[in-house]
């Protein structure tokens, strides 16, 4: 297992991605078509529409690259699995402005995503949190 981000991201109206590129054109809708997951859109090509409770803010994050299938965590509160192809070596995590958080070194294969989150509900609850110490949210997205 590598893991190649633990930390703080800032989301604006809920929202981050993964994606090798500026996220212009990037639609919700679109992210979301033939999916009925609502957390973890894969259905623009090369591009994963991640949403979270809080609506701004920063949430906790960390992001693993593993050799198989991550371990069953019953602390995670909500999971759900996409599969996902990059179509660039220049993939990376995104906050909302579509800045780059961290870059995720995977290859340009198929590959099972899993989104994992604890505290939606809180997030959600509270709506928006300016103190980067008062993380309500976390969430994890292993490959």
């Amino acid at each position: 297992m590598s893991r190649i981000f633990d930390g703080r991201l800032h989301v604006q109206y809920g929202q981050a991605y993964v994606s090798p590129r500026d996220l212009s054109g990037l639609e919700l809708d679109d992210a979301f078509v033939s999916q009925q997951n609502g957390l973890c859109g894969a259905a623009s090509p090369g591009v994963l529409f991640l949403i979270t409770g809080l609506h701004t803010g920063w949430v906790g994050f960390t992001i693993d690259v593993l050799d198989g299938a991550p371990a069953v965590d019953d602390s995670w509160e909500e999971v759900v699995e996409v599969s996902f192809t990059p179509d660039s070596d220049a993939l990376a995590l995104l906050d909302w402005y579509g800045e780059r958080v961290c870059d995720i070194p995977i290859a340009r294969r198929s590959h099972r995503v899993r989104y994992s989150a604890r505290g939606m509900e809180a997030g959600q609850t509270l709506d928006t949190c300016a103190d980067d110490t008062s993380i309500v949210d976390f969430y994890q997205l292993a490959f």
